[in-house]
């Protein structure tokens, strides 16, 4: 049976070191992740912390993707339980958290993810991530979904390495406005704090064997953070990309 669910194949794929990209969904339509995942990106990331999706577009937005072969991930829009679980309830290949500010935070997240009795992950089946009660191989192959942690917060980047260390997680994911905010450097990305915070990060990630992510503004962009460790990158987002190309265009024409 075919099936849009990556039944932890992204983890494998994240975990094997590989350099993969995607792009952040902020859109909130189904469409958008259907073209992402036509563009042959690895992975798309639904962002429910600042783009315009809710929690009823993650199951659509797993069969767009998922027609094509392409994961989705979800961004969560808080640390809760509750959110973390619907997420992955209705498919999600992987969960991104944001602003965490403690290894003792991590630790928990670790906890949502997973079914007991190594976590408090609620137990159903009838839903995607179980095809509605026909594959409930997930129930005892423990966590197939990916882990994604934030670091963008001071508390976080003072505790990266202690995080890296925490075998369940999978990416140490660098928020640039976040973190640039928080290091006093607001948007200077080539600042020497900034850059100094990006090594670190890499640094603790190459350490324990995981993956460095990144958001890259384009192309260019991503090959620079590609070249200084990044293999986890997102190139823009859906809104990000459309405005862009619109704004070339009628600049363009308007000369």
């Amino acid at each position: 049976m075919h099936s849009p669910l990556s039944n932890g194949e992204l983890r494998k794929l994240l975990r094997s070191g590989v350099q993969t990209y995607g792009t952040f969904l902020g859109l909130g339509t189904p469409v958008a992740a259907e073209i992402a995942a036509v563009a042959g990106l690895d992975w798309v990331l639904l962002d429910l912390e600042h783009g315009s999706a809710s929690e009823s577009d993650i199951g659509p937005t797993v069969v767009a993707s998922g027609a094509y072969g392409i994961p989705t991930i979800v961004r969560v829009e808080s640390q809760e339980r509750i959110r973390i679980g619907r997420a992955l309830d209705a498919g999600a290949a992987g969960i991104m958290v944001p602003q965490i500010k403690s290894v003792a935070e991590v630790q928990e997240v670790i906890k949502y993810i997973s079914y007991p009795p190594n976590g408090v992950r609620g137990v159903a089946t009838y839903n995607r991530s179980a095809l509605w009660g026909n594959d409930l191989t997930g129930l005892s192959d423990g966590s197939q979904a990916a882990c994604i942690i934030q670091i963008e917060t001071l508390g976080a980047l003072e505790n990266v390495s202690e995080i890296a260390a925490i075998p369940e997680v999978d990416v140490l994911f660098v928020g640039p406005l976040d973190l640039s905010f928080a290091l006093g450097v607001p948007r200077d990305f080539k600042s020497e704090k900034f850059i100094e915070a990006t090594k670190q990060v890499v640094e603790a990630a190459n350490k324990h064997k995981k993956v460095a992510g990144i958001v890259a503004l384009d192309a260019d962009a991503a090959e620079e953070l590609r070249d200084r460790g990044f293999k986890f990158v997102i190139i823009g987002s859906d809104s990000t990309i459309l405005a862009n190309s619109i704004s070339k265009y009628v600049k363009q024409l308007r000369k």
